[in-house]
């Protein structure tokens, strides 16, 4: 038993205790959400009472947009007197106030993220020795991460600057393109994301590799992988492939874990792809890898600063795609993340364990 279901555990065993002293189970909501979707949560259980007020949080500018609290001083006191009160939180737990979390949600015993990779977050906030138990949003955006690195891998392999150059010229003249079947696709590392990806990949024909923490025993196959490396064994595996793709959790570990040495491994002419965090490789060390050709291009849907300040040479790079932190934001997405926070709800309430609680030493 790891030491994530023991944490649970001990949690658990508080929690239920917890219910006995009050007739309801405070919970309240700290992003804008759909009017049905808070319904739905309202009407989930007798046992809960919802802390709900949108009219304290700004309008989304898009769909699935997690904006917080924004409004006056006075509208602010009603939002800590909602925290103050607030048992369960599903939302980003106000991260203007994250150190002082503990003190401004005394009763706070758990707090389901919208995010994944929440463990900087928590780690920043000085929050890894709090009884606050965090759950992720893991599995989520697993769908459309993984559609987003098949996107990319197919906009280089089909040539779609090129038509796009094209196309402004008004000019048709005949080419000879390749394929995704045959090429290798080097995944760092096989998580929920990563092995979706390898799966996806591997219906395309290409051979896919990839690593892992902990292979001992493992079967790469389960993995949706032909061959399995350790997470820190990266330049023998790098040097084989025509595709990289990141989906490695940031933590004291794996910052900078892609730096000039790395690089300089990947095979001449390979394509990058990052939906993981721009803090996992150099970045500069990544631009002169662009910039010297050694890379034929990128796809990135994560900076070291964001938003990507406008000055960055990535922004000119006819061969580098850009998105916005957005290839995990669909249109499903609070859908999804609700029927996760209700399946999570009904175990807390029934003081069994929580899915995707996170390791606070392992920071994912």
């Amino acid at each position: 038993m790891g030491p994530e279901r023991l944490e649970g555990k001990s949690y658990y065993r508080l929690a239920k205790a917890s219910f006995s002293m009050s007739d309801k189970v405070k919970v309240m909501i700290t992003f804008y959400l759909e009017p049905e979707l808070v319904q739905k949560i309202r009407n989930f259980d007798p046992r809960i009472e919802l802390l709900y007020e949108p009219d304290l949080m700004g309008r989304p500018r898009y769909q699935s947009h997690h904006i917080g609290f924004q409004g006056t001083p006075e509208q602010e006191k009603r939002w800590l007197e909602m925290m103050f009160q607030a048992e369960v939180i599903f939302g980003y737990v106000a991260r203007q106030h994250l150190r002082d979390l503990p003190k401004l949600a005394p009763r706070l015993k758990w707090n389901q993220s919208p995010s994944t990779g929440i463990g900087q977050m928590v780690y920043r906030g000085g929050l890894t020795e709090s009884d606050i138990v965090f759950t992720t949003a893991g599995g989520v955006h697993v769908t459309p991460l993984s559609e987003f690195v098949i996107m990319a891998m197919l906009m280089f392999i089909k040539n779609a600057f090129r038509m796009a150059q094209e196309k402004e010229r008004h000019h048709w003249e005949r080419y000879c393109g390749t394929e995704l079947r045959g090429k290798t696709l080097a995944v760092i590392s096989l998580g929920r994301t990563g092995t979706e990806i390898a799966r996806l990949a591997k219906c395309f024909g290409m051979r896919v590799i990839g690593t892992k923490r902990h292979i001992e025993g493992v079967d790469p196959e389960s993995l949706n992988v032909e061959e399995l490396y350790h997470w820190t064994d990266l330049h023998g595996m790098l040097s084989q492939a025509d595709f990289v793709v990141l989906t490695i959790p940031h933590t004291s570990e794996t910052e900078g874990l892609m730096g000039e040495a790395e690089f300089a491994a990947m095979k001449k002419g390979s394509i990058l792809i990052n939906v993981a965090r721009g803090s996992i490789y150099d970045e500069p060390a990544f631009i002169s890898a662009l910039e010297f050709g050694h890379l034929a291009g990128a796809a990135i849907d994560v900076a070291a600063k964001e938003p990507l300040p406008p000055e960055s040479p990535l922004w000119d790079m006819p061969n580098v795609v850009i998105s916005p932190h957005s290839a995990s934001t669909v249109d499903s997405e609070n859908w999804k993340l609700t029927d996760l926070f209700c399946d999570n709800l009904r175990r807390y309430l029934d003081g069994q364990p929580l899915r995707n609680v996170l390791n606070k030493r392992t920071l994912y």
